[in-house]
């Protein structure tokens, strides 16, 4: 008996870890149930370690990396480490034909010969604190759309206003679908110098195929370095600047981890929506995503053919195919997750229980419309919703010479409504800052794309909101008459377009077949679905915001009801764990080297091997960072929630020491946007110790070794 009651008490704790994990929380906010949660866990930290405005802590080692990504301070002299996807345009654009670092690598091995990247920047957060009654006085009574307006106003005042120092700026964002703002004050670097990356063969191995998928074995990182002013401060791009001194950098362990280990995961995760009705992700799973997926799949599929075939076109298109590729097949795994989880049931139980909560709450006349107006306004979106994804889509994303068309509009409407000195400066700007998207076109390439895609475009947009130019299209003469004839098509015809007075330049633009076929598209959008989509939207806000304020007030204090990601810094936390993603099948939480051999083709673009690492493999020449079983770790997975924006967070270990640099997720897992589920959810790591062994034994930076504190497990006596 005694016995049994240990198991079940061990089985209860069991299944308690299980339930405390998911979830972005904001490490200003820690203490309590958090902290207690995460210590139950295994983690020997405190709260205060995490996240001080008064003292040096772990939130001042993780800065949002160029806007998108994350990484973390990993030396005294201010080097950085990140994804090699989140560093890959840098790299590309540092790279020629002649000296291809996608293809061959880099890696300084002294600070003269760190590259400049001019407009990359990383941001540190240095507070954060509740402005939430700053911001919403003066709102009450107020319609939806004067409310949000007089909402920005005072955003953008508020940021004006509230003391900082001279070089940091005021940040203030939404939580809880508007029912909190956070003020964050931040400071930005913009002098980032490439210091090293591995070639795309350890980098990007695995390319595409392995995007989104477990079990992985890419050495997704890259190293820069933050240089600042004499001062320690911000500064632009200069000879004279200094590396950065950091008010703190993370130890790298190379102890190993095992299964069940707690791991801990900062960084800047860009956008859930984990409290959406049922009734929205119903549309997500059955009309949107589909219509997304289809327009990308069709965009990869030409311009792969190409950059098979071509070596240039390749290096011009490695970046926007990759970007393409990422939230395709992201797309593919959420749909297959949340059908695979019964997200939509559980979304429906989740609303029953409210409503139960609701009504014995006597809340009818304040929530008890709630579910019933959703389902109204869902239903009257998704044709807007469906027309503006695939407007976004084939125009604005992926078709790049509606892309430019676009801009061409944008500049007219410009002209429309605020004048000829506002078309002029712009037109300017447009003229000088051309050159960048004409370096990576290719015409042809873009032809065979642009066929597709209108002729998706065509086919799949309510019949409603089609232009009269898409009627009985014929894509493949379109995309010939406007692709042989069309100023939109090269760099010289594109600026020579822009020169002129600006009835010349008007004249020009409508004369030409390219801008002629965008302003027909955008006209109808603009006219027929965006102002109707933006209504209904406004609506689907408001009752948002208001299921989220009945979530949080008919909820217990114990709940753990965690705001959305929305880009600003967080905290994640969980344990190393395999899955079982389908039956019968299980998958172990850590790959290896030898799993690359294994995966490696000759010659192929994304399963190739540079042959020092065969060597190193062959010689079992690891040094100091193999595991305990003599074999050669490369990632490891975990159940700590992420998502877009997370990639190069830093993986951290119970003390605080970093153990990986997060880069993805299980394809199956991809629905934690949506839906997070402990069962199937995992985020996917590169193993520190595979990031040192490629800077140490395949790039023989020593100089890259020596600057950082290397923790290594203590010898048994």
């Amino acid at each position: 008996m005694k016995n049994l009651k240990h198991l079940f008490l061990f089985l209860f704790l069991c299944l308690n870890a299980v339930a405390q994990q998911g979830g972005m929380w904001l490490p200003n906010l820690l203490k309590g149930d958090r902290e207690t949660e995460m210590k139950n866990l295994g983690m020997k930290l405190t709260a205060e370690q995490i996240y001080s405005v008064n003292k040096s802590s772990l939130k001042d080692a993780v800065p949002q990396f160029d806007g998108g990504c994350t990484a973390e301070v990993i030396s005294n002299k201010g080097l950085i480490l990140t994804n090699h996807h989140c560093g890959f345009d840098a790299i590309q654009n540092h790279s020629t034909v002649e000296h291809d670092y996608l293809r061959d690598g880099f890696w300084a091995y002294k600070m003269e010969d760190e590259l400049a990247n001019p407009d990359m920047v990383v941001t540190f957060v240095v507070r954060i604190e509740d402005v939430t009654s700053k911001v919403l006085e003066g709102t009450t009574g107020l319609t939806e759309a004067d409310k949000q307006k007089k909402i920005q106003s005072t955003i953008a005042e508020l940021t004006k206003s509230l003391p900082k120092e001279a070089w940091q700026d005021n940040l203030i964002k939404t939580f809880y679908d508007g029912n909190q703002y956070i003020r964050f004050v931040t400071e930005t670097f913009k002098d980032i110098r490439l210091v090293g990356a591995p070639p795309s063969s350890i980098g990007k191995f695995g390319s595409d195929t392995d995007n989104w998928v477990w079990p992985r074995h890419t050495g997704d990182f890259s190293i820069f370095r933050i240089y600042a002013d004499k001062n320690n401060r911000p500064a632009t791009y200069s000879k004279d600047n200094v590396p950065y001194t950091p008010k703190y950098f993370f130890p790298i362990s190379i102890k190993g981890v095992k299964e069940n280990d707690f791991t801990m995961v900062m960084g800047y995760p860009g956008r859930t929506q984990e409290y959406l009705p049922s009734y929205a992700v119903e549309q997500l799973v059955n009309t949107l995503n589909p219509a997304k997926i289809e327009v990308r799949d069709a965009a990869l599929k030409v311009q792969d053919r190409f950059m098979r075939k071509d070596q240039a076109i390749k290096i011009q298109y490695a970046s926007k195919y990759a970007s393409i590729a990422n939230y395709w097949k992201k797309w593919i795994g959420e749909t297959k997750g949340l059908k695979k989880s019964n997200a939509i049931v559980e979304k429906q139980k989740f609303e029953a229980a409210l409503t139960a909560k609701i009504n014995a709450a006597g809340k009818q006349s304040e929530y008890g419309q709630l579910l019933s107006d959703f389902e109204k306004n869902y239903s009257a979106i998704r044709d807007y919703a469906l027309a503006r994804d695939l407007f976004t889509e084939v125009v604005l994303r992926n078709t790049e010479l509606l892309q430019t068309g676009y801009k061409l509009y944008q500049l007219e409407q410009l002209y429309t409504n605020k004048g000829e000195q506002a078309f002029t400066d712009r037109k300017n700007t447009l003229h000088k800052g051309i050159d960048a998207f004409y370096k990576d076109y290719n015409n042809e390439v873009d032809k065979n794309v642009f066929e597709q895609l209108i002729a998706i475009y065509a086919q799949r947009l309510p019949k409603a909101f089609l232009p009269s130019t898409l009627e009985n299209l014929n894509a493949t003469q379109m995309a010939q008459d406007i692709y042989s004839t069309s100023a939109l098509t090269n760099l010289e015809a594109f600026r020579k377009m822009l020169e002129g007075d600006t009835a010349t330049v008007l004249a020009k633009m409508n004369q030409d077949k390219g801008y002629q076929l965008v302003k027909s598209i955008a006209d109808a959008y603009l006219q027929k679905v965006a102002p109707k989509f933006d209504e209904l939207n406004l609506k689907n806000m408001a009752t948002q915001r208001t299921y989220m304020k009945a979530i949080v007030e008919l909820s217990p204090k114990s709940a753990r009801i965690f705001p959305d990601a929305n880009s600003t810094l967080r905290v994640t936390y969980g344990k190393v764990k395999g899955y079982k993603p389908t039956d019968a099948v299980y998958y172990e939480p850590f790959t290896t080297l030898d799993g690359v051999m294994e995966k490696y083709v000759p010659g192929d673009y994304e399963f190739d091997v540079p042959q020092k690492l065969i060597e190193l493999h062959q010689q079992k020449n690891y040094g100091r960072y193999a595991n305990t079983q003599g074999k050669m770790p490369v990632a490891f997975i975990a159940t700590n929630h992420t998502t877009g924006g997370n990639s190069g967070s830093p993986a951290l270990d119970a003390e605080g020491n970093l153990i990986g640099c997060n880069f993805d997720r299980v394809w199956e897992g991809t629905m934690s946007d949506v839906f997070y589920s402990p069962e199937i959810c995992r985020n996917i790591m590169v193993d520190a110790r595979y990031i040192l062994f490629i800077i140490d034994k395949f790039a023989n930076a020593q100089n890259l070794i020596n600057e950082l504190k290397i923790i290594s497990p203590k010898k048994k006596k």
